[in-house]
């Protein structure tokens, strides 16, 4: 199949790459510089010729969309409907990459994949609106693929973050008072592809990995994947880090439409963690 992917210079887009790559599928890299999905003439030339279009191209500065939503949602909302017009024009199927952030948050097990939208951030109502834009464009050759709590080797992210104020300090705190499943981007790579690969029927999956955890027990997982004592990490609440963003106190998902798809979910979150640690921290080559 050939495959054009959209925002490839980011943490995901990179790994969604270099995966399928790995996998011997035939590849068009679009990072921001070369392809803006917010520019419809633009898309029109680069969508043609593939099968499968895999948008990673995304505002995820969630602080800063509290000030600027019109920014975000031209990029969150606008640019996914655009994707998904000309590939309705041309051909193949779109993956939208979306988030838990469509979510409040208040849930208290694991949400399904049809739950109703209620996002508490403008982060998550431009996400939820590129969502709408790609079911209404493409009903039937879609997938939207949520995620959360990403990290990866080609991006700043936390476990990278915590390490390294780990080994700055004697203490740190972290909040568990946020729960979620901390994912590792080449698993979410390694999903889309099996996603693809397996026909899914058009809809809404979870790319997130099974189990949960909160900040604060990644973060201990994190600082004992480092070599350091975790017990120097201490727990605190949210109160203690106000951000201009609410975050989602819970943020499990569900994976039942990817079982019913035929398709294994990602594996637990600590066992991938204890996988992936040693690429994420720079530990390996």
């Amino acid at each position: 199949m050939r495959w054009l992917v959209t925002g490839s210079a980011g943490m995901l887009g990179y790994d969604v790459v270099e995966l399928l790559r790995a996998a011997g599928e035939e590849v068009t890299a679009a990072p921001r510089a070369e392809l803006d999905i917010t520019d419809p003439a633009a898309v029109d030339a680069a969508v043609p010729g593939h099968d499968v279009v895999v948008n990673c191209a995304a505002w995820t500065a969630v602080d800063d969309a509290e000030t600027a939503e019109d920014a975000a949602l031209r990029i969150n909302g606008e640019g996914p409907r655009v994707l998904a017009e000309a590939v309705a024009r041309h051909g193949g199927r779109l993956v939208q990459v979306s988030t838990d952030y469509v979510f409040d948050g208040a849930a208290t097990t694991p949400y399904p994949e049809d739950a109703p939208a209620a996002p508490a951030s403008a982060y998550g109502r431009t996400k939820a609106a590129g969502e709408q834009a790609v079911r209404a464009a493409l009903p039937d050759r879609h997938l939207v693929v949520r995620t959360a709590w990403l990290y990866g080797a080609h991006g700043g992210c936390f476990p990278r973050t915590i390490a390294r104020v780990a080994r700055e300090r004697s203490s740190v705190d972290v909040v568990e008072d946020q729960v979620g499943q901390p994912t590792w981007t080449r698993d979410v790579a390694d999903l889309v592809l099996r996603l693809v690969r397996a026909d899914a029927p058009a809809g809404t999956y979870h790319a997130t990995s099974e189990g949960q955890g909160s900040w604060f027990d990644f973060a201990r997982a994190v600082v004992a994947a480092a070599g350091l004592d975790p017990e120097i990490v201490h727990p605190t609440t949210s109160a203690a880090f106000v951000r201009p963003a609410p975050r989602p106190a819970y943020s499990v998902l569900g994976h039942d439409a990817l079982r019913r798809a035929g398709v294994e979910p990602i594996g637990d979150w600590l066992a991938r963690w204890q996988q992936a640690a040693d690429s994420v921290l720079g530990q390996s080559g």
